[in-house]
C-alpha cells in the first residue's frame, strides 16, 4: 500500500455571493515560483464560476481573489463553468472545464497567456445524442454494457472531464475525456480537427479509443479523468477518480495508473485499490457525501501534492512520495492488448 498524508483543507466557501455554496475541484499549476489554483466556485442555485487563488507553498495561500475569473458567457454554459483543469503547452495555458447549461454537461476549452484574459474556444467534445452514439460505437466491437444504458435516448451525450497531456506527443495534442463508464483518449493536430466527421470516425473505432474501463471493485460504477498526467521516467502518472455504488450511495476515490510515455494508449500499470478515499469528516459529509475528487497536482522535491474536491464543498490536499507511488504501480503491472500507436486514434 502507498502511504498517503492528508495535508488538510486548503480552501473553504465564503460569504461572497459567487462562492457561498461551495468551492471544489481545482485546476492547479506551478508557474513562476508559485502554485496557481483555478477552482470551481458555486453560488446559491448551483450556479458555478471559476475563482482564483495563489499559493506560496503547497499549503499557504498568498492571494485569493474576491471575484471569479471565468464566468458563463454563452448559452452552452449558462448554468455554470465547472471542474477546471490546466496545462501549459508551448507557452499557452489550456484550461478545460465542463460547460453546463442546466441540461447538458460537455467539455469546453479556454486559453490564456497571463491568467487575466481568457479566450474561449467553445465545446470541444462531440455534440451527439445517445441514440446516435450507440449506433456508431456498436460498429467498433464488444464494449462494456454501461455504454448503452441510454441507447434509445435523444438526450445529448454527456462528455466531461476533458484533461490535456502537458506536452505534445508525436507532434499531436492529446487529451482524455469521459463518456461513462470509462476514460477515452484523443490525438489531434489542432482543435480544428474536431469536426463531425472526425467524431463519427472516432466512434466507429471507439473500442480502440478507450484508455481505461472500470476493472476493480472501487471503480465498478465508472471512472473519469482527474489530474493532468504527470511525466515521469517510468511513464505518465495518471491520477483519476473512481466511483463505486454502495448502499449509502456513490463513493468517489482517487486512483492511479501508469501509461506509456510515447504511446499513452498503452496502460502499463494500475493500482488495484484506491489511492485514497473518503475517510476524514470533510470528505465524508458535505454538499455531496463521500467524495474525494482529484483535479490538480504538482510535484515538488519528489512529493506529489494532489488537490481535490472534498465532499463537493471544500478543497483539500494530500501528498505522496513519487518514488514510492511509482514503485507500487510497477508492482501492479497490467497486460495490455492494445498496441496501436496513438496516431491510430484518428
Amino acid at each position: 500500500m502507498v502511504e498517503v498524508e492528508r495535508k488538510g483543507i486548503i480552501l473553504r466557501k465564503t460569504n461572497l455571493e459567487f462562492e457561498n455554496e461551495g468551492v471544489l475541484n481545482p485546476a492547479v499549476i506551478f508557474h513562476n515560483k508559485a502554485i496557481h489554483l483555478f477552482y470551481r466556485a458555486v453560488r446559491t442555485g448551483n450556479h458555478s464560476t471559476i475563482g482564483y487563488c495563489r499559493l506560496s507553498d503547497p499549503m499557504t495561500i498568498s492571494e485569493r481573489y474576491t471575484h471569479p475569473v471565468i464566468v458563463p458567457e454563452n448559452d452552452y454554459e449558462i448554468q455554470g463553468v465547472e471542474d477546471p483543469r490546466i496545462v501549459n503547452i508551448d507557452d499557452l495555458f489550456y484550461i478545460t472545464y465542463t460547460a453546463y447549461d442546466g441540461f447538458n454537461a460537455l467539455g469546453a476549452l479556454a486559453t490564456t497567456t497571463d491568467f487575466k484574459i481568457f479566450s474561449k474556444a467553445g465545446i470541444i467534445v462531440p455534440q451527439i445524442n445517445y441514440k446516435d452514439f450507440s449506433r456508431l460505437v456498436k460498429m467498433s466491437g464488444k464494449l462494456n454494457s454501461k455504454y448503452f444504458r441510454f441507447d434509445q435516448s435523444n438526450m445529448i451525450l454527456w462528455d466531461k472531464n476533458v484533461v490535456f497531456f502537458p506536452r505534445k506527443i508525436n507532434d499531436q495534442f492529446v487529451f482524455l475525456h469521459r463518456i461513462r463508464p470509462g476514460i477515452q483518449i484523443v490525438a489531434i493536430n489542432g482543435i480544428e480537427d474536431l469536426t463531425i466527421e472526425f467524431w463519427n470516425s472516432y466512434f466507429m473505432d471507439f473500442a480502440n479509443n478507450i484508455l481505461l474501463d472500470p476493472v476493480y471493485d472501487h471503480e465498478t460504477s465508472y471512472i473519469g479523468g482527474g489530474c493532468p498526467p504527470i511525466e515521469t521516467e517510468q511513464g505518465w502518472l495518471l491520477i483519476y477518480h473512481a466511483v463505486k455504488d454502495t448502499i449509502g450511495g456513490y463513493v468517489y476515490s482517487a486512483s492511479a495508473a501508469l501509461l506509456d510515455l510515447e504511446n499513452p494508449k498503452k496502460e502499463i500499470a494500475r493500482l488495484p485499490y484506491p489511492l485514497f478515499g473518503p475517510e476524514k469528516e470533510w470528505e465524508i459529509a458535505g454538499e455531496v457525501n463521500n467524495v474525494c475528487f482529484p483535479t490538480g497536482a504538482v510535484v515538488i522535491n519528489d512529493i506529489v501534492y494532489i488537490y481535490y474536491g472534498a465532499a463537493d464543498e471544500r478543497i483539500a490536499c494530500a501528498s505522496i512520495a513519487l518514488p514510492q507511488l511509482l514503485k507500487e504501480l510497477l508492482n501492479n503491472r497490467r497486460t495490455n492488448e492494445k498496441s496501436n500507436h496513438i496516431h491510430d486514434s484518428r
